[in-house]
């Protein structure tokens, strides 16, 4: 997946254990610009022509993320099957607002229940409800 580095390469998680936070230490300082506007996922549209990503669909994420202090998969079983679909520069979960850390379990299951739900009741409308809606939320509290 490409996008723009925001992090000091040195100060890398190759693990994606460690979620950014606001107050992260690793973020460059252009990089909080590029995270806060959301620029650092324009070279996705790359991935997109590629075939590797859809427009929409479940965001991709790092083996290593932690909700709390378990992996994703180990919240619940259902995280594996919203890899039935291209992970998606943006989804029903970016929209409805569950983006950002995932501090607590509660902050992984909002994500896929909203993953859940648009992959059992996906159809091409929803997908162009979903990307109008993205141009609302471009500009997040949550993204840092």
């Amino acid at each position: 997946m490409l996008k723009f580095r925001s992090m000091r390469a040195e100060s890398s998680d190759a693990t994606g254990t460690r979620s950014a936070s606001r107050d992260d230490d690793r973020i460059t300082r252009v990089g909080r610009i590029i995270r806060k506007t959301s620029i650092d996922e324009l070279p996705q549209l790359f991935n997109v022509l590629l075939g590797d990503m859809s427009l929409v669909g479940p965001r991709p994420h790092a083996l290593g993320s932690l909700a709390g202090d378990q992996l994703f998969w180990q919240v619940d079983e259902t995280y594996w099957l919203r890899h039935q679909l291209k992970p998606g520069i943006t989804g029903l979960a970016q929209v409805r607002g569950h983006r950002g850390a995932t501090l607590e379990r509660v902050d992984l299951v909002a994500r896929l229940q909203s993953d859940m739900e648009y992959i059992h009741r996906w159809d091409i409308w929803r997908d162009i409800v979903i990307l109008a809606n993205t141009l609302k939320v471009v500009l997040h509290r949550n993204a840092f």
